[in-house]
Order: C-alpha cells, then sequence, then structure tokens
C-alpha cells in the first residue's frame, strides 16, 4: 500500500501557525457574515477614499470643458446691421450648456505663483486721495464735505463709531456707515470712525484733517479732534435709517387721517425715539409724526406713500430733542418700524395645476432673485425655477424642489435662452438690467454667493477678463432670443421696477393672470428688499471695465435697443450707456 503524500512544511510557518491562521480568517469571515453591517461600513469607507482622492486629482488640474456647438441664426432675421466685433452667439468655445443647470465655465483657479505675484487680494488702489482738491471728486459711494470740529462732550456725528488702530481706511469706514444706515461718515485721529445723520458742528480749517490712515498711508483719516467727513451717496435702493427704523419720507397729511392712521398719541416731548418705539408696541409697521402728535398705521390707498413733499416742509423741530425733525399737522415725517407687514407674506403652492407656465426669464444678475420674492409677496402664490438652488430653497423659496412643469407654481425661473427652451413657455416676463451692472451682480454671485462679493485677487485676475468676454453676448442673445421666439412676453426693465415698483409689478401681476390687490402690493413696497439685496456701498474702488470691454458692451447694448424699437417698445433706458 503506497504510504498518503506528506504536506510540505512551509520554510515560513509552521503547521501550527497555519493552523492559527486558519482559525482566524475562518472566524473573520463568520464575524461579517454575522454582522454584514461592519462590511458594508468598510465598503463605504474605501469608496469615500476613493472620492476624495478623485476630487483632488481634479482640483490639481485644469478641467477641461467640452465646447457648446455655435447655434446657427443668434441675432439674425431682426434686420439689424452687423456691429463689427459685436457679431452675436450663443455658443462660445470654453463653455458647455446644461440644460437643467445652465452655463457653466469652466473653472479660472489661480495658480499658486499667480497668488503670490498677486497677492491675497491683489493690488489696492488708495480710496482717498491726499490733499482737497482729490477728496472732493464725486465718487457714487461717498462724497467729501471738509473738515470739522469734534470733541468728547459734544460729538459732531452722534451715531455708531468702531476704532482700527491698524487697519482703519476711508472706504472700511463709510462701508460700515452705510451697512447701518448712515447718511454721513466721519474719520479721525487715523483711526477712528464715527457715524451719524447730522452734522451738527462747525467747520475747521482743511490743513487740521492731516492724519494719514493708519491702515493707508496715501489717504488722511481727519485729525486730532478734526473730523473729514463724507456724505455717503447711498443708491436709491438703499434706505435711510434712524436707528431701526428706515425714513419713508414727507407727506401730506391724508384726508381721512383717522382713519387712514388709527392709532396715535399726543406727545409734548416728541422725538422720533418716542413715536417709533410707540407705534413698534402697538405693532404697526408705520411710524407718523405730525408735530406732537405721534400716529401709527399700514400704508393703504387712503395713505398709499407715492407724493412725496419736500423735506423742508416737515422741517419743525421735536420738542424733544433740538436736532431732529418732527412734521406738522399738516406736513407728515413717515417711519417704517421693525414690525413686519403681514398682509402680504402668506405664500402657497397654487391650489390647481396651471394652464399655462409663464417664464421669469433674465440674464444672470440681472434682478431675478429678487423678482420672484415681489411676484411672491404680491400674489400669495410660490415662484418655480428650471433649475435647483438649495440655498433659495433654504431662503423660503419652496417652489424651489418641484419640477418646473410641475404646475403648482405662479412662474418658472430660467435663464435659458435656446429656441427649444423658450417654446416651451406660454408666456414670459422679460427681465433686462443694464449690461454693466448685471455683469458685475452675476459675477459678484459666482464667486461670492447670492448676496457676498467676489474677492479682489478675482477681480483683478484672469477670471474678470475672461468673464465678460464670455457673457457680454449673452447678455445680449439672451433679448434678442426671448423677442424672437418668445410668445406672450412682457418686457420689464430692472431700472424701472426699482424706481416705480407698485406700477411694474402690478403690470407683471396682471400679466400672470391674479388679479392685483392694491393694498397687498402697497404692502410689498414695504418689504421689498428681503434677504436677496448686497450692500448698495461696497462697490469696486476703480472701474473694473477697460476701454475695450466698454466698447464691445455699447455695441451690445445698441444692437438689444434697436431689436426693442423695433418691436414698438421702449428703448432701453439712458443710464445703459456710460457717461
Amino acid at each position: 500500500m503506497q504510504n498518503p503524500p506528506q504536506r510540505r512544511a512551509s520554510p515560513w510557518l509552521s503547521r501550527r501557525d497555519e493552523d492559527a491562521m486558519a482559525k482566524l480568517w475562518v472566524k473573520f469571515q463568520r464575524s461579517f457574515r454575522r454582522r454584514p453591517v461592519r462590511f458594508f461600513t468598510l465598503l463605504a469607507l474605501y469608496l469615500a477614499a476613493g472620492s476624495l482622492v478623485f476630487l483632488h486629482a481634479g482640483f490639481t488640474g485644469e478641467p477641461r470643458v467640452a465646447g457648446s456647438q455655435r447655434s446657427p441664426g443668434a441675432g439674425e432675421g431682426l434686420g439689424l446691421p452687423y456691429l463689427g466685433g459685436t457679431r452675436l452667439s450663443r455658443g462660445f468655445p470654453e463653455v458647455a450648456v446644461g440644460r437643467r443647470r445652465g452655463h457653466w465655465f469652466k473653472g479660472m483657479a489661480k495658480e499658486p505663483a499667480e497668488r503670490s505675484r498677486a497677492g491675497e487680494y491683489g493690488a489696492v488702489r488708495s480710496r482717498a486721495p491726499k490733499g482737497r482738491g482729490g477728496r472732493e471728486k464725486e465718487e457714487d459711494r461717498a462724497r467729501y464735505i471738509g473738515c470739522y470740529e469734534d470733541n468728547t462732550r459734544s460729538r459732531t456725528l452722534r451715531g455708531v463709531s468702531f476704532f482700527d488702530y491698524k487697519k482703519m481706511t476711508v472706504f472700511r469706514c463709510q462701508d460700515n456707515c452705510a451697512e447701518r444706515g448712515y447718511l454721513y461718515a466721519g474719520l479721525e485721529f487715523g483711526a477712528e470712525c464715527y457715524c451719524g445723520h447730522k452734522v451738527q458742528a462747525p467747520n475747521a480749517s482743511e490743513s487740521e484733517c492731516n492724519m494719514e490712515c493708519k491702515g493707508e498711508r496715501s489717504s488722511t483719516c481727519g485729525g486730532a479732534n478734526r473730523l473729514s467727513i463724507y456724505r455717503l451717496e447711498l443708491a436709491q435702493e438703499s434706505a435711510r435709517r434712524y436707528g431701526s427704523a428706515i425714513f419713508r419720507g414727507c407727506f401730506r397729511q391724508p384726508d381721512n387721517v383717522t382713519i387712514a392712521l388709527p392709532a396715535s398719541q399726543p406727545m409734548p416731548n416728541m422725538s422720533v425715539d418716542k413715536c417709533v418705539d410707540f407705534c413698534t408696541e402697538k405693532e404697526f409697521p408705520l411710524s407718523v409724526l405730525a408735530g406732537t402728535v405721534c400716529r401709527c398705521g399700514f400704508p393703504t390707498t387712503l395713505f398709499p406713500l407715492h407724493e412725496r413733499e419736500d423735506e423742508q416742509l416737515c422741517a419743525q423741530r421735536c420738542a424733544g430733542e433740538e436736532f431732529e425733525s418732527c412734521g406738522t399737522t399738516e406736513f407728515l415725517l413717515v417711519y417704517q418700524t421693525q414690525v413686519q407687514d403681514n398682509r402680504c407674506m402668506d405664500r402657497r403652492f397654487l391650489p390647481t395645476r396651471s394652464k399655462q407656465l409663464v417664464a421669469l426669464a433674465s440674464f444672470p444678475g440681472a434682478g431675478n432673485t429678487w423678482a420672484r420674492h415681489l411676484i411672491e409677496l404680491a400674489t400669495g402664490f410660490y415662484t418655480g425655477s428650471y433649475y435647483f438652488d438649495g440655498s433659495l430653497y433654504n431662503k423660503g423659496f419652496k417652489g424651489e424642489r418641484d419640477h418646473w412643469r410641475s404646475g403648482r407654481t405662479i412662474c418658472i425661473k430660467t435663464h435659458e435662452s435656446g429656441q427649444k427652451e423658450i417654446e416651451a413657455f406660454d408666456a414670459a416676463i422679460l427681465l433686462i438690467r443694464n449690461p454693466y451692472k448685471a455683469l458685475m451682480a452675476e459675477f459678484n454671485r459666482k464667486y461670492g454667493g447670492h448676496i457676498g462679493f467676489a474677492a479682489h485677487a478675482h477681480w483683478r485676475g484672469k477670471e474678470w477678463p475672461e468673464f465678460v468676454a464670455n457673457y457680454a453676448p449673452w447678455w445680449a442673445t439672451h433679448t434678442l432670443d426671448w423677442l424672437r421666439f418668445g410668445r406672450k412676453v412682457l418686457v420689464v426693465h430692472f431700472e424701472d421696477l426699482k424706481q416705480d415698483l407698485f406700477k411694474q409689478l402690478k403690470r407683471m401681476v396682471g400679466l400672470l393672470g391674479i388679479a392685483a390687490c392694491e393694498d397687498r402690493l402697497l404692502c410689498v413696497e414695504g418689504q421689498k428688499d428681503g434677504n436677496f439685496k448686497r450692500s448698495g456701498l461696497r462697490k469696486l474702488e476703480y472701474d473694473p471695465y477697460t476701454p475695450e470691454m466698454r466698447k464691445m458692451i455699447s455695441g451690445y447694448i445698441r444692437t438689444v435697443d434697436a431689436a426693442l424699437k423695433l418691436r414698438n417698445l421702449s428703448g432701453v433706458p439712458d443710464d445703459y450707456y456710460p457717461r
């Protein structure tokens, strides 16, 4: 009988060791059979690690984006002349167009070497040149008005103040005062910033305001007990504030004042604070000063706040505060309190499926989110979107999650401009904005979020020129395509909506097939900003547009203006053309 083959001994492990390892492996397998969760946990960790490696590889290299096909006939068929370098097209070599996600452009990340050359925020130009002549130059954000005396017992500017003995600059002081709604910003001792609504001191010699700013040696920030004061030239949409209240203006007393303003209280020692506090306690959104009587109410058709009077007619000194005005029995000073007007805050989905799809179409940066906010308040129904933006959904746009064809929303936000996409809608509100401002707004959104700002490094780097080259032609083709392929298009200029919100919003609501309630529209006027507005003052300290950019954009403006007039519509506003 042949003997069974002998087991070959491992040169590294003894038989006992092999048996121990086999038992360990069997125990390991049995453990995962009993508890499969462990197996899936390890598998998930493995996949997560692989994903991180993949993402890292994607960020270290320049991503390659497929180019889109040039659309034939874009901008054609309108009888418009060819404008040299301003030939229009929806297709850009650097752009990939996604149906649900809009236009995606290739990454513009700076290389480390470029970042080190430019610095974290790029070069910063002087915000307030030395010398009187330079400071008196008119700017969009503020105007220098002079050097004034100041002392600790009686401050020239009596609002908030803050100090920074290392980084104080003129722009930083102006920005902080504007964010708080003040009309004046003053700098002292090179590092102290004061805000206020009135300048309450005599002038001083300009030579006394000669201290350099701590954060910007090329500018002056007042002197010893001397304030360099700037009047903040706020944009029209920025509201003047008095503490927590917003100044609405001087108005003539309505005929039925007791009906229009139902709550009232005589105040022999009247002041703005006392009247605002009284109306806030009574839960009214309007605080109205009428000499020695404080009145409260809502904006209604009896008191719509549309016909403002000269503020000098309300300039009667308050009995309780010598530096404030309290109006008269005939001319009333109106402030808006922090009390929310709830007459236009209820919103819901449409009770039945809509029979028509209405687009709220605009170029990115033209105020589409703001217009959605206004429409939702005016109609009481949610607006939808061609895309999905989680940040907007979290801020209250509940229609953001619905599919754009669901029929449950009053209108659909879209930035699309292709013929197929446009013809999918039965009607459209076409919102048009000054391209210079729209491009900057979209650039800020792209690099800073819906209400944020792009960093200086992005403006100074290659991102801005590439952005303008790609987006400026799209501004024109977007409008031209909607005018050409849209079925029922209502053109609304962003600037007109800001200037006369009541009239323009009434037009927009009419197209949506909703009977406009005037009291509700008046309520919207008081809640118009919402949480979707950038600061009106935080602007660049220089013009980001080069002469070549302006020449190109001006050509696009002329093309759009001609297309609007060809359809018997009013052309673009005059301020679209740079002066």
